[in-house]
């Protein structure tokens, strides 16, 4: 029985991405020893890490000025690294879930932090719009992608300040207007690399402003200096993150990215929208998600949501089972979601219809 991985993370990857990474570990470049096992600053590494680098900046259409970083530590770190290298005096964060209230409370160690905006009054199942943001802030923090609420911002906000973007899954399907941002960060176990690399696309000349001395290792000059490599860096998730930004390019970069969400996220929630047993969490179609799609069944059906878990599970359709915090069933549709594997998942839910 063929599986479709619609997990949120750590999640699919592009078949070929795995193999490559795989072969890697074997016997990687014919050098007879394991990526897994070669110095981090030997010559046959070195390539990767540049390659890299220079793949995130081509296929994002970085400016220049702008230096890119692939750390450990997740993008929970990056919740203290932030404010500590850039808030002076005041940052604004606009609340649209669990990860934007870690990064909020982080960064309240380090100086005064505005909620310009919140969506908490209905459980985060909207993108808060129209709100005023003051212009005396050091950065906006925002979170462009809600993996657990099924929340997504399409599109960058214009507003009076910088900005900086937790962008963990949804980095790479879409365009991105980079020049807007300071610092957009995210861990890369969604739509860039496995679990256990963090990458940092960060503006050079932003560093050096707050007053307050940083620990060397949580300092991003630090390791723009050093080139990621101030200490051991994850060598097999960069290399598979190499590996995916080339498939990513190869298969017509961001804009075919974007356009082949689209049509995933058209084809679930049809489906959704359809059956007789189903609705989503977010009724608002512009805030719908197209990486996690979220939905519950209806209150006269609530009672068979082990059943649809177990009869979806017994198809082929992996991890989708909601988040703990609000249950239901997330199908979460990163850039190597097919479209066959959208087509299953509605198939599988017009069956349990017709069975009810």
């Amino acid at each position: 029985m063929k599986k479709y991985n619609f997990g949120a993370g750590p999640c699919i990857l592009p078949r070929e991405v795995i193999e490559k990474t795989a072969s890697a570990i074997l016997d990687f470049n014919g050098i007879g020893l394991s990526v897994a096992e070669i110095s981090h600053r030997s010559k046959d590494f070195q390539p990767v890490m540049d390659e890299a680098r220079a793949l995130v900046k081509e296929v994002l259409n970085v400016p220049e000025g702008y230096s890119v970083l692939f750390l450990g530590g997740g993008a929970s770190l990056e919740f203290c690294m932030i404010p500590f290298n850039f808030l002076v005096k005041k940052a604004g964060y606009l609340n649209t879930g669990v990860w934007a209230k870690k990064a909020m409370k982080e960064a309240k160690l380090f100086g005064e932090v505005v909620e310009v905006a919140s969506s908490a009054d209905e459980n985060f199942t909207y993108i808060p719009k129209n709100f005023e943001v003051p212009t005396d802030l050091d950065y906006l923090h925002v979170t462009t992608n809600n993996t657990i609420y099924g929340t997504e911002l399409h599109k960058d906000l214009d507003v009076p300040v910088r900005m900086i973007g937790d962008m963990s899954s949804d980095i790479f399907s879409r365009p991105v207007d980079v020049a807007k941002y300071d610092c957009i960060y995210g861990g890369a176990q969604k739509n860039l690399s496995m679990a256990g690399v963090t990458f940092i696309i960060i503006k050079d000349d932003v560093l050096g402003r707050v007053q307050r001395e940083i620990p060397t290792m949580l300092d991003y000059r630090t390791h723009i200096k050093k080139g990621s490599m101030f200490n051991t860096p994850p060598v097999v998730p960069i290399y598979t993150a190499m590996e995916n930004l080339r498939w990513i390019k190869a298969n017509g970069g961001v804009q075919a990215m974007q356009k082949l969400a689209k049509e995933r996220a058209e084809i679930v929630y049809g489906e959704i929208d359809r059956n007789k047993l189903f609705h989503g969490t977010v009724k608002c179609e512009e805030d719908r998600s197209y990486m996690n799609i979220c939905f519950v069944l209806n209150d006269e059906y609530a009672d068979l949501q082990d059943e649809f878990f177990k009869f979806a599970t017994d198809r082929g359709m992996v991890g989708i089972k909601g988040h703990r915090d609000v249950g239901g069933f997330r199908a979460s549709c990163y850039n190597a979601m097919t479209i066959e594997g959208c087509k299953a998942l509605v198939e599988t839910m017009k069956e349990f219809e017709a069975k009810h």
